[in-house]
C-alpha cells in the first residue's frame, strides 16, 4: 500500500516560479575563491570531539592547511544527520532519508575517525579518553561535539511515543521528524488544539519551533480546519525571538493568523494518554489539552564538558556551554582549546549557517598559533534563519551579536518578507551549501 502524504503538490505557475527563483539564486554574486596559502609543515597532534557539521568542516579544512599534523576526530556516531532538514521531513516534504548519510564518508582521509565518544578530558595532561579506553594526547583540542536533548526533563516523554497520539518531536531525528509528519497530518485532517513552544535553554536553531508553528497553522488553512483549531505558542519568557525586530515581525504574523501566544510557559511534562501537556508558570502548574504537541527538551552542553571544568562557571550554569571568547572561539583558560558549533558558550550561534561562519575563525587562530603568529580573523556572530511561514514562503534572517540585520543579499532578498526565493535557499540551495562546508569548501 501507498502511504498517503497530503503534502501539496506544486502547480505548474509554481513549478515556473522554482525555475525563475533558482535562475536568481544562480545569478547571485559569488567572491572569486581566495588564494590558499601553502600548507604549514607541522607534527602537532590535533583532537577534534565530534564529527557533526563542526567537527567535519573543522577536519577537513586543516588537512588542507596542515602538511603532517595528526588530526584525530572522535566521534562514536555512524550516521551523519542533516539537521536543516529535519523541518522539511516533519512537513511531509522530503523522506527521512533525506537527513541521512554515513560519517565516514564526509571526513578526510588524512584524519583519523575514532569511532567511539569522549569520555574524559583532562585540560592540564592535555588529553582525552575514549569512551573504549584509548587515550588520546594532544596540542591543540577542538571541541565540536554538539549539545545533549535532554528528553528524560520532560517527564511522561519517551522518544518511542513519537507518532502516535498526536505527540511530535522534530527535534528527536529523521525518523522522529517523518512520524512528527504522520502525526501532524492527521491532526490537520481533523483539526482541534495544536501546542507550540521551546524550552528556556540555548537550543539549535531557536527559529524552528516558530518554523513548525507556521507550517502546521498552514496545513490548517489548507485542509479548511483552521476556524475549528486553535493553534497555541508557549513562549519560555516574553519573546518570540532574540533580535528585537525580528520579534516584533513574528508577533505580527502570530496576530494576523490567530496564533494564541501563551507567555512564560515552560513545558515539565506530557501525559500521552490524557492528552495533556504541563507547564510551569510564573502563577504555578498549569495543563494545557492538546490533539498535537511539538515537543522539544532543554539542550545543554554534552557531560563531558561540564565534568572537565571547560564550561562557563558564571553563565548557562544549569547548560554547561565551553567558556570560549565570542570573536576567537578560543577557551578563556586554556589557548589550546577552541569550541566551534553549538558547544560553543557564545550569545548567538547555534545553527549550520554559524558554523560555516566559526569554522574559518578556529583555524585561522589555530593555525597562526601553530605557525608562530597571531590569528586575525574574529566571528561576530553571524547566524541564519530561513524562518518558514507558510509552504512555499519564508524570510531568510540573518544577524549578528549585536542583534544587527546582516542580509547575504541585500537588494534581492529582503529579510522580513515572506518570499519564495527565501523559500528555494530552504528547501533546495541550503543542502549542497552545507555538504561543501563539510568538505571544507564553503
Amino acid at each position: 500500500m501507498t502511504e498517503r502524504t497530503s503534502a501539496p503538490r506544486l502547480s505548474r505557475r509554481a513549478l515556473m516560479g522554482l525555475g525563475a527563483g533558482a535562475a536568481a539564486l544562480g545569478a547571485l554574486p559569488v567572491a572569486a575563491p581566495a588564494q590558499t596559502p601553502a600548507p604549514v609543515k607541522t607534527a602537532a597532534r590535533i583532537v577534534i570531539l565530534g564529527g557533526g557539521a563542526a567537527g567535519t568542516a573543522m577536519a577537513n579544512r586543516l588537512v588542507q592547511r596542515l602538511d603532517g599534523a595528526e588530526i584525530t576526530v572522535v566521534d562514536g556516531r555512524a550516521q551523519h544527520w542533516y539537521q536543516p532538514g529535519f523541518t522539511l521531513i516533519a512537513a511531509g516534504l522530503k523522506p527521512s532519508g533525506y537527513s541521512v548519510s554515513r560519517t565516514g564518508e564526509w571526513l578526510p582521509s588524512a584524519a583519523r575517525w575514532v569511532n567511539e565518544g569522549a569520555a574524559a578530558i583532562d585540560p592540564d595532561a592535555r588529553r582525552v579518553t575514549t569512551t573504549g579506553g584509548e587515550v588520546l594526547e594532544y596540542d591543540y583540542l577542538v571541541l565540536a561535539c554538539g549539545m545533549v536533548l535532554d528528553w528524560d526533563a520532560v517527564e511522561g516523554f519517551e522518544k518511542s511515543q513519537v507518532g502516535a497520539n498526536g505527540i511530535g518531536a522534530v527535534y528527536a531525528g529523521p525518523e522522529e521528524a517523518a512520524a512528527t509528519w504522520k502525526a501532524m497530518d492527521n491532526f490537520t485532517d481533523k483539526g482541534g488544539i495544536g501546542l507550540f513552544g521551546r524550552p528556556a535553554t540555548e537550543m539549535k536553531c531557536a527559529g524552528a519551533p516558530l518554523k513548525y508553528t507556521f507550517i502546521t497553522d498552514d496545513y490548517l488553512r489548507r485542509k479548511e480546519h483552521r476556524d475549528t483549531s486553535q493553534v497555541i505558542y508557549t513562549a519560555h519568557n516574553d519573546t518570540l525571538f532574540s533580535v528585537p525586530i525580528v520579534n516584533e515581525k513574528v508577533k505580527l504574523l502570530f496576530r494576523e493568523r490567530g496564533v494564541d501566544t501563551r507567555w512564560h510557559h515552560v513545558l515539565r511534562g506530557v501525559d500521552a494518554g490524557a492528552r495533556q501537556a504541563h507547564y510551569d508558570t510564573p502563577e504555578g502548574r498549569k495543563v494545557l489539552d492538546f490533539d498535537f504537541i511539538n515537543v522539544i527538551p532543554p539542550m545543554r552542553a554534552p557531560q563531558v564538558i561540564r565534568d572537565a571544568g571547560l564550561s562557563w562557571a558564571d553563565r548557562w550554569v544549569d547548560q554547561g556551554w565551553a567558556e570560549v571568547d565570542p570573536e576567537t572561539l578560543r577557551h578563556r583558560r586554556y589557548a589550546n582549546i577552541f569550541a566551534v558549533g553549538d558547544v560553543a558558550g557564545v550569545p548567538k550561534g547555534k545553527t549550520a549557517a554559524s558554523v560555516k561562519w566559526q569554522v574559518p575563525v578556529v583555524e585561522d587562530h589555530l593555525v597562526a598559533d601553530i605557525n608562530g603568529r597571531a590569528g586575525t580573523a574574529v566571528y561576530n556572530g553571524y547566524t541564519s534563519c530561513p524562518m518558514i511561514t507558510r509552504i512555499g514562503r519564508a524570510m531568510l534572517v540573518e544577524f549578528d551579536y549585536e542583534n544587527n540585520l546582516t542580509p547575504s543579499f541585500p537588494g534581492v532578498i529582503s529579510p522580513l518578507e515572506e518570499l519564495w526565493i527565501s523559500w528555494l535557499m530552504k528547501e533546495i540551495a541550503l543542502k549542497p551549501t552545507y555538504n561543501a562546508m563539510l568538505r571544507g569548501l564553503a
